[in-house]
Order: structure tokens, then C-alpha cells, then sequence
């Protein structure tokens, strides 16, 4: 056996710590390639690692809630004997790293044994007893975030088993003998079989099943909701998260599930890491370094909501998700086509105007505000920013975006509106000149044409870096946006 300390990878963008949540293997358990073995939060996001190895996890090295530097060992696996032999050079020569006398050899992740010659494989295999559909890291073309590849992979010949142990090509499939001739018993026989599997089919068919997408499960899971009591409204039948929201009867503005008993203690600390960490930091450097100047306006948002009713019923939106935020994503990146100075980053030196939107969208996680972007949203189609969208949401409640995706942002849209607030003064996104926040949209009384009418009305509000944008350009901006979310049509120009 072989014995790997696995050490914490640097998962990317200079990033020199890490939190471990969840252990998902123990002790004994049997690990795989590129099984993933354990969530690790970092000051950008939640990030699973997979395994570069195969064999069995003899030793936990860290705690759950721990945090643990790059290059710290976390883990220990013992791989198998195969993988060892494999590792050795042709001529019994031991192989580099192993220690004199017999002694267990450890590896880390850059003294690891490689992998197999192609000839020598089946052999390590057969000695190992190890299954057709073991392969090395290379092989698989999967590679550890943090630590590159050891050397061009090599190439491998998959694997068969034979009954009897043997390895080589498939043997040839037996032949199917004749069936007998039919008779009235056999026929009678198949008769009924015919009819019990019709019989299956059609219990099989009675049960509808229940189309709904994961974070759509989890949210169900989280209010307490029976999938299977959901009458669904999507487009090919998925329930929705309006559809479970109904269902339990919440509102669809947010609010608590339930309220819950006083806490016992009578205080509770909760230590400053991870992404809250991150958020303080850059709270406090954008609010204290950016002067902030912010602007609002109200706006009747009527055609809007009838633009998104008519987009809705396309087939070319069929199974994506359309809100307002698609359309003020529009409508921000029209404004800074006209405005180009709101698209921009201070420095020290120079004003540096970007000629791309990278649109940023803050969204509410369980562990916090992460404002992963949307690249080149300038250059896509309605339905190509609505499915982004989607995506970039649906990606961060699960906990998944990278921290490449929050990277290199030039503006930001914070949805208060979701949360039932009409609008605030958001703080800027660091290295941003401009935020808008949008907010709830809700009838109110409004006066048309002299006359009192109920239209639907929201209230956008935006902050600016005043170092960069004055209030003439700040003013004229946000009326372009609120423009758009008046007359969508003029998005057709």
C-alpha cells in the first residue's frame, strides 16, 4: 500500500485559505477518482474537491469547521497496490520517494506514483484484483483544481473482464439458442405474460411523475411541501418555485418560514470567516474609499409587466424563466451604451471606461451576498441574458458559483424587489462606479392623462462613485434605464 497526504488546493484567484464544511467520506470508506470527498468554503464561495486518487481514506486530518491554509495536508488515502507497483520503474527499481528498508513509501500530490505504462497495466491490474473501470486521473482527462497535470497522459487501453477472471478483448456473445415451437400451452402462457406487463404499463403510467428542478426540490424541502400535491404551471410541466410557494401558502414577497422560540442562551457568536468575512472587507472598502452619490426615480412599469406576459406565452421562451430583472438587466445595459461613463473603474491614475458590460446581479445565499456577473452581456440576445440569468441565480442558492464567476464585474443590479422593499441606497460593488437597486412592483394609484388610474409602479434607485460619475451623467443614466422599464419597445431602436 501506499500512503498520500492529500494537501488543500488553491482553487483559484490568490486565494490562501479555506474552511472545511463537510467531510464527505470517513475513515475506511473506499474512495474513488474524482469522487468528491468534501466541501470547503473560501472568502468567494463553496467549493467541491474531487479526489486525484484511488483507494481507502485511513485518516480525517482535519475538523469540520476548521480553517486550513493552501498546501495544508487534509486527508490521508492509502492506494492500492496496483497503483503502487504502477509507480515503479521498469526493472524492480524502486520507485522515487520510497524509503529504505521496506518501509511504506508517502506520497503528496507532486510525489504522487504515476500512472501505468500501457503494457503493464492489465498486469497491475490483475495483481490488484482491481475492477475494468479503475483509471488514473489522466486517463478520465480530469485534473484537481490547483494542481496541474504531471506530464502528458498516457494513453491507456480499456480493460475487460472475462467470467473467469481473465483480461483481454469481449469474447464474442453466445449464441442465442432456438426457441421451441409454440404450442397451445406456450402460447397461453405468453398470453398472460403479455397481459400482466400491459397491466404493469399501465399502473406504471397511472403515476405522474414529478418534474422539478433541484433547487426547486430543496426549496419544497425546506417549507415542508409534498412535490407529488403540486399542481404544476411550467412550460413542460415542472412545477415551479411560484408552484411550491403556493402551496404552502407564502406570499411571494420573502418572509421567515416561521418564528421560532427564543434561543435558551442568551447570547450566540458567530465567528467572522469565509464569505461574511470577505463581505465585511469589501463593504467597508468600497463605503469608506467610493464617495457615494445616489439617485431615484419612480416609474410606471404597466407595459413592462404586459411585455413579460407576452414573453412568457412565446414558444421561444418556453422553459425559461422570465422576470423583471430580465428586463432591467436589458434596459441597464441600453443606459450604459448611451451613459459609458457609469461602465467604468477608478484608479489612481486613470479612469478605466470599459467598452463590455459584465453585469453583476447581488444574490442572497445561506452564506451570504455574492454578486456573481454575467459575461459580455452586451452581446446577447434576450432569451441567451434570460437563460444566464437563470442559470447564474439557480448556481449561486445552490452554493455552487466560482470564484471565477464573480471576478472582473463592471456593474450591478441589486432586486430588492423580491424582499418586498421599494427601493435603498446600495453600496458599490469594489471596482465598480455604479449600482442600481430595483424595486417592488406593485399596483398604486397614478395619474394618466389627468386621471387617477392603478398602474403598476416600482421605484429604481442607483449609487455612484461621484470620483467618476458627476449628477448630470448619474441623472441622465438612471432616466434612460427608467425609460426602458416605461416603453420596452425602445429597446427596438
Amino acid at each position: 500500500m501506499s500512503e498520500i497526504r492529500f494537501p488543500l488546493p488553491d482553487v483559484g484567484e490568490g486565494l490562501t485559505e479555506a474552511e472545511i464544511v463537510q467531510w464527505r467520506v470517513a475513515p475506511g470508506d473506499r474512495i474513488s477518482l474524482d469522487q468528491v470527498f468534501v466541501e470547503i468554503e473560501t472568502a468567494k464561495s463553496l467549493v467541491e474537491l474531487p479526489s486525484a486518487f484511488e483507494g481507502v481514506v485511513s485518516e480525517l486530518l482535519v475538523d469540520e469547521g476548521s480553517t486550513v491554509d493552501v498546501g495544508t495536508p487534509i486527508l490521508v488515502i492509502q492506494t492500492d497496490a496496483a497503483g503502487l507497483a504502477a509507480g515503479e520503474p521498469a526493472g524492480g527499481a524502486p520507485a522515487a520517494g520510497s524509503l529504505a528498508g521496506g518501509t511504506t513509501p508517502v506520497a503528496t500530490l507532486d510525489s504522487a506514483p504515476l500512472p501505468p505504462a500501457p503494457a503493464t497495466a492489465p498486469v497491475a491490474a490483475a495483481a490488484a484484483g482491481a475492477p475494468a473501470a479503475s483509471a488514473s486521473a489522466e486517463e478520465s482527462g480530469a485534473v484537481l483544481v490547483g494542481h496541474g497535470s504531471s506530464g502528458p497522459a498516457a494513453t491507456r487501453r480499456r480493460r475487460h473482464h472475462t467470467p473467469d477472471g481473465a483480461h483481454g478483448h469481449l469474447a464474442p456473445p453466445a449464441p442465442t439458442p432456438p426457441a421451441p415451437p409454440a404450442t397451445a400451452d406456450t402460447a397461453g402462457a405468453a398470453a398472460a405474460a403479455a397481459t400482466s406487463a400491459a397491466a404493469t404499463t399501465a399502473r406504471q403510467a397511472a403515476r405522474v411523475p414529478v418534474i422539478a428542478k433541484p433547487p426547486i426540490r430543496k426549496l419544497a424541502k425546506d417549507l415542508g411541501v409534498d412535490l407529488s400535491r403540486v399542481a404544476p404551471t411550467g412550460p413542460i410541466g415542472d412545477i415551479t418555485r411560484d408552484d411550491v410557494i403556493r402551496e404552502a401558502s407564502q406570499a411571494s414577497v420573502f418572509r421567515n418560514i416561521q418564528t421560532p422560540e427564543w434561543p435558551s442562551g442568551r447570547e450566540e457568536r458567530v465567528p467572522v470567516k469565509g464569505v461574511r468575512k470577505a463581505i465585511a472587507n469589501a463593504m467597508v472598502q468600497s463605503a469608506f474609499q467610493a464617495p457615494h452619490v445616489s439617485v431615484f426615480v419612480d416609474v410606471d412599469a404597466s407595459r413592462t409587466m404586459e411585455y413579460l406576459k407576452r414573453l412568457k406565452a412565446s414558444p421561444d421562451y418556453a422553459g425559461v424563466r422570465i422576470s423583471p430583472l430580465l428586463i432591467m438587466a436589458k434596459a441597464m445595459i441600453w443606459a450604459v451604451r448611451r451613459n459609458p461613463t457609469v461602465n467604468a473603474q477608478w484608479t489612481d491614475s486613470e479612469i478605466v471606461v470599459k467598452h463590455y458590460v459584465n453585469l453583476g446581479i447581488a444574490a442572497a445565499t445561506p452564506r451570504g451576498l455574492i454578486v456573481p456577473n454575467v459575461k459580455e452581456a452586451q452581446a446577447m440576445t434576450m432569451v441567451e441574458l434570460a437563460t444566464a440569468l437563470e442559470q447564474l441565480t439557480l448556481t449561486a442558492r445552490e452554493g455552487k458559483t466560482q470564484p471565477a464567476e464573480m471576478q472582473n464585474g463592471t456593474i450591478t443590479i441589486t432586486n430588492i424587489g423580491v424582499f418586498g422593499m421599494d427601493t435603498g441606497t446600495p453600496i458599490l460593488n469594489p471596482g465598480e462606479v455604479a449600482i442600481v437597486a430595483l424595486g417592488t412592483i406593485k399596483q398604486k394609484p397614478w395619474v394618466v392623462d389627468g386621471e387617477v388610474r392603478p398602474r403598476f409602479v416600482t421605484t429604481i434607485g442607483a449609487s455612484f462613485d461621484h470620483r467618476v460619475v458627476d449628477g448630470d451623467v448619474a441623472s441622465r443614466f438612471l432616466a434612460d434605464v427608467a425609460s426602458i422599464i416605461e416603453e420596452p419597445a425602445l429597446l427596438l431602436e
